[in-house]
């Protein structure tokens, strides 16, 4: 019997002790449009997300991530993950189907970092109002209905201070992802890694922080846009709203534009990203980069997380 594998991201299920900035930043800033809202969980997707919603947002005490979801390929790898996840002393909830509106039955279980993953294949593909819907038959929304307008979801980074190469080694041999690039200390540890199971340079980014206040944290979620005009006009939308970003910048590990904001109601950092590149060769070496060259794998030019800080650019996984 094949291994089960993972078909992309899904979604980030974030708890804000502000719904209403939240949902003002999310909905009228970034522009992503509302699926549903039930039960108090308002659930949002891109203009070119085709599944139910790719953010859930919902009122709690503290700014924090949930759960971040994952698709599977085949409905059955849902029960072969669990299956096999059991085997190796792996704590896995069954998730009713219905329990996250749009989504069948899923899992739940613990990265060795802390952070929670959720594993589902049935997802609803809900239809869009005639008002909202795009004339084009290969994208749900009319593009630039509002705000920054991205067209997709596209990666999460996430920060943990314990079991750094015990979670390496689950992404890859658990989750099937595969290593795209990654940098090392001095004693050759790899303490960051770009990882996807996709063509993508990194569907996650892993993140060794020895000194964060809690072992788990979500660093930011991230939305693709066309090109880096549409990116310069996400600055200029942002400041027209009064919100501090960092960049516009070139990251070197991957080659993409970037643009970093903070949702003022959870407190998550939100990066509007572009271009980079994508991976199809089945022989890729994974690129490895030393502390030397930090820098240059972080910022190949531009505003980098060093030369200006924002306040609150975390928040715990839960």
């Amino acid at each position: 019997m094949s291994k089960p594998e993972l078909a992309k991201l899904g979604y980030v299920a974030l708890v804000t002790p502000d719904l209403d900035k939240s949902l003002w930043f999310f909905k009228e800033v970034i522009g992503l449009e509302e699926t549903a809202n039930q039960n108090g969980v308002h659930y949002l997707r891109a203009y070119g997300d085709f599944g139910h919603h790719t953010l859930t947002l919902e009122k709690g005490e503290s700014g924090h991530a949930k759960y971040v979801g994952w698709r599977t390929k085949k409905r059955e790898d849902v029960q072969l993950f669990k299956e096999a996840l059991e085997l190796k002393g792996v704590d896995v909830e069954t998730v009713p189907a219905g329990t996250t509106k749009g989504i069948g039955e899923a899992i739940r279980f613990q990265l060795p970092s802390g952070h929670s993953f959720e594993l589902y294949y049935d997802m609803e593909k809900p239809a869009v109002e005639a008002h909202r819907r795009s004339v084009l038959k290969n994208q749900p929304y009319k593009a630039w209905a509002k705000g920054i307008s991205p067209r997709r979801f596209d990666h999460v980074n996430i920060h943990s201070t314990i079991n750094v190469q015990e979670t390496y080694d689950f992404l890859m041999e658990q989750l099937g992802f595969n290593m795209r690039e990654y940098v090392v200390d001095d004693d050759g540890n790899t303490i960051a890694g770009w990882m996807s199971v996709t063509p993508l340079v990194h569907d996650v980014a892993f993140i060794a922080k020895p000194t964060l206040p809690t072992p788990a944290r979500l660093h930011h979620l991230s939305y693709w846009s066309d090109d880096s005009q549409d990116i310069l006009r996400a600055a200029d939308i942002l400041k027209e709203n009064g919100l501090q970003f960092i960049g516009p910048g070139k990251h070197g590990v991957s080659q993409a534009l970037y643009l970093y904001v903070m949702d003022p109601g959870s407190g998550c950092r939100v990066e509007l990203f572009t271009g980079g590149y994508l991976i199809f060769e089945p022989d890729w070496e994974p690129v490895k980069w030393t502390l030397d060259e930090r820098a240059l794998s972080n910022t190949y030019w531009g505003d980098t997380v060093q030369d200006k800080e924002l306040n609150n650019i975390t928040i715990e996984a839960k």
